[in-house]
């Protein structure tokens, strides 16, 4: 027994190695690859995910990816080290009625043992020797327009929560506006959570408000405690140690706090603001937008160093003379915001001439007038010829009156001259409707003994029954969604003088948009805006500009500003947040800005275009009024106006303002009238899109008509016009339904309007019949927001 048992054996494993398969190189791609002549090993080409490294390999990549990172975390660190570093700056911002910036400050410094004044408002520096750092603190009221400027520059924004109340209209207001236009990191903390009594409550208290915050920023894990001594000195390492993420439209940018202004006491002198360097290098050839003052010009950089330092330089130097950093030089940018006025070009002037002397003989359809007299646009009557008929015989045959209904014959086109026909309609229809079909002659299928009786003008039957049928008006917003862009016409109103700007087209995403017609209508100083016709080189080149020169990052400096008025001494506000940022080349020229708006989903009330309304993008205001249009890339760049912007939609809004270059986050307000809560509303936020004066925006209308008359393709239509002329003037269009056949003008009958028309197949006595024109819409300008301020903000900007 013992034997047997220990002859057995079993596998040593349940799987099977079965045979590789012996043939290489025989795909497609191996074939081709040793026909151009590659003598490598193509078995062994891998992906680098393909690739197992060995371990020696391994750590080698892990080394090389740490020490990347440690040096980049030094370089962005670099700027708060030492002892002339630039202080990191913490925004702090109340969200709630019963907290205190400055409380809070307060609580935070005594935690590390330091003791310093705290103002109300307004901008504190304080040392922590802890850490050797330095920290400066801008106290924030609770006010928006406070809270965005404190939270535009902070490296750091700390946002205080009651533990009693909840964040009322105004505190989300600030917090979802602050987080739009761009936010470095974050922290929250809560103010009096020791007042809750029993004390087990507060732990469901912390848990309340951590859940509250994660709503708006899910990467927030702990609400810090601001009566606990250990969290505020936890908080405060975390203030002094961690580096900031920064904002990247911010970054691209030289800016500062601003410490200190120095305003003129003679005309002649200049306004010096006073702050540390961050982002980039400071150029004096640069523009500098100073919060809401405006652009200025920079006369000269000077360095300005703590006073410890300065005492020290004047004891070395020689003499007692300011150290320039820079200075502008003759690339230095103008104040110019529109192109110097030019003699218009002599082919511009020909093509003005000829637009001007050309008599229109009916509506534009893409680049055509149509019609005279002796010219039809209906398509030939096909004729019906013996199977096999040539050309040239076709050309001879009579016709088929005296022909039988046999088999042997078929429909041809007629020859004719092409000219005397119509252009041919789009075979992948128009605006969505379905694609047209064959269409029959028309005349040898309506009865020729009928006879059409043209209505009484007076008959108070034919009113009523107009009236009747138009009882449908409701709110303009509603309709706007039911009966998008369907305009009504009285009848005593000329079509052809009313509807003169407007044409036709035979596809809205691809004809061609003739622009000379509406060279009478563009505004005055149009030819005269920033063209960018290379936008991604224009704006490649001008961020390397960025990248080299100007006074470094860092350093602590004087900005001697020329030109600034003196109406803006006696609206600055030492306690209000004040900052310079400086501007890209080109970014003070006024041109045709697109932005991507995006309607915010508290907001639940439709927007009209041209509304008026505030927009913040990067470090300026504007008050604009801006077109929406419908988004995406055409062939021909012509996209539809809406004249509405309903809740859930996003769109592109269009207007003239200077120019912003890269993708910066801009926020949309509504102002608020004096009974409210909170002075603005926030609309919407968008981005920055490249600008472009080309983009055309077309803004539809449609004429509805009724059908009157149906006789199996072909219709009488009435109530879309009112009289024969403007029948004979819109009769190239084509029309279209609602159920999506389409269709053209045959003739007019009668004197008011009534008219026949053929289409591609039978249509429902319930269907209503449109036609499609188009007119451009013009954007309009926009104004710095400070030279608009309403009295709300009065208490803000006034000393």
């Amino acid at each position: 027994m013992p034997s047997s048992v220990a002859s057995h054996s079993h596998r040593s494993t349940t799987k099977a190695s079965h045979k590789p398969f012996k043939s290489r190189k025989a795909t497609k791609g191996a074939l081709k690859e040793i026909q151009k002549g590659k003598v490598q090993d193509l078995s062994h080409r891998k992906s680098p995910h393909q690739q197992l490294m060995s371990k020696f390999d391994r750590r080698n990549q892990a080394r090389q990816k740490q020490q990347v990172k440690h040096k980049e975390h030094l370089r962005e660190n670099s700027v708060f080290v030492g002892r002339d570093g630039a202080p990191r700056i913490v925004a702090v911002i109340p969200l709630c009625e019963d907290t205190n910036a400055a409380a809070a400050v307060r609580t935070m410094s005594n935690s590390l043992d330091v003791d310093a004044e705290i103002p109300d408002q307004g901008s504190i520096r304080i040392n922590i020797d802890r850490f050797k750092q330095k920290i400066q603190y801008l106290v924030a009221k609770r006010e928006l327009v406070a809270c965005l400027d404190a939270a535009k520059t902070a490296d750091f924004v700390i946002f205080l929560l009651s533990p009693d109340q909840e964040v009322d209209e105004l505190g989300e207001l600030i917090i979802r506006s602050v987080e739009s236009q761009g936010l470095s990191t974050m922290l929250t903390a809560v103010q009096g959570l020791e007042t809750i009594e029993p004390a087990k409550r507060r732990s469901g208290v912390l848990t309340s408000l951590k859940s509250y915050i994660t709503h708006f920023h899910p990467d927030q894990e702990k609400v810090h405690n601001l009566d606990s001594r250990q969290e505020c000195a936890n908080m405060m390492r975390s203030l002094c140690t961690t580096t900031p993420k920064g904002v990247n439209w911010r970054d691209e940018r030289s800016w500062m706090l601003v410490d200190d202004v120095q305003f003129p006491d003679t005309e002649d002198d200049h306004t010096v603001i006073t702050g540390v360097i961050r982002g980039k290098g400071l150029k004096a050839d640069r523009l500098v937008q100073v919060g809401d003052w405006g652009a200025f010009q920079v006369e000269k950089i000077v360095a300005a160093p703590l006073e410890s330092k300065k005492k020290r330089s004047d004891e070395m130097a020689t003499d007692e003379s300011e150290i320039v950093l820079d200075v502008p030089t003759a690339d230095q940018d103008d104040m110019n915001e529109l192109a110097p006025e030019e003699i218009m070009m002599e082919d511009d002037m020909d093509t003005a001439m000829s637009v001007a002397t050309t008599e229109k003989r009916g509506v534009l359809l893409d680049d055509h007038h149509y019609f005279s007299d002796d010219e039809t646009h209906l398509p030939a009557v096909p004729k019906r010829l013996p199977k096999g008929t040539s050309k040239h015989q076709a050309a001879w045959f009579l016709g088929d009156e005296f022909s039988d209904s046999g088999s042997d014959w078929e429909e041809v086109d007629d020859i004719g001259d092409v000219s005397m026909r119509a252009p041919a309609l789009p075979q992948d229809g128009t605006e969505g409707f379905a694609p047209r079909e064959p269409t029959e002659a028309a005349p040898s299928e309506y009865p020729q003994s009928e006879m059409f009786l043209d209505p009484n003008p007076d008959d108070e039957a034919e009113a009523a029954q107009l009236e009747a049928f138009r009882r449908r008006k409701g709110d303009e917003a509603e309709d706007d969604r039911e009966f998008p862009d369907e305009i009504e016409l009285h009848p005593q109103v000329l079509a052809r003088e009313r509807l003169a700007r407007y044409r036709g087209l035979k596809s809205l995403r691809s004809s061609n948009w003739e622009e000379d017609e509406d060279r009478a209508h563009e505004p005055e100083d149009w030819r005269r805006l920033l063209q960018v016709p290379y936008y991604k080189a224009a704006r490649s080149q001008v961020t390397r500009e960025t990248l080299v020169g100007g006074a470094p990052r860092g350093t602590r400096v004087q900005v001697h500003l020329r030109a600034v008025p003196a109406s803006i001494k006696t609206t600055y506000n030492p306690s209000h947040p004040l900052n310079l940022f400086s501007l890209l080349r080109h970014e003070h020229k006024r041109t045709v800005v697109n932005f991507n708006f995006t309607l915010s989903s508290d907001y639940t009330a439709p927007i009209k275009s041209k509304e008026e309304m505030i927009m913040q993008c990067g470090p300026r205001r504007f008050i604009i009024k801006p077109l929406f249009s419908e988004g995406g890339n055409t062939s021909n760049d012509v996209h539809k106006f809406d004249r509405f912007l309903h809740p859930g939609r996003s769109a592109i809004a269009t207007f003239i303002a200077p120019l912003t270059w890269g993708a910066v986050p801009a926020i949309f307000f509504k102002q608020n009238g004096e009974d409210s809560k909170t002075p603005l509303t926030l609309l919407g936020t968008g981005t920055s899109l490249p600008p472009s004066s080309s983009r055309v925006i077309a803004k539809r209308i449609i004429l509805t008509g009724h059908p009157y008359k149906i006789h199996k393709k072909l219709v009488t239509i009435r109530y879309m016009f009112f009289n024969r002329e403007d029948v004979e003037w819109f009769k190239a269009l084509q029309l279209w339904t609602k159920r999506g056949r389409s269709g053209y003008i045959k003739e007019s009958l009668g004197t008011h309007g009534y008219f026949k028309a053929t289409f591609d197949g039978k249509i429902n006595p319930q269907d209503s019949v449109g036609v499609s024109l188009y007119k451009r819409m013009w954007p309009r300008n926009s104004q710095p927001w400070a030279s608009n301020l309403s009295s709300i903000f009065e208490d803000i900007l006034m000393a």
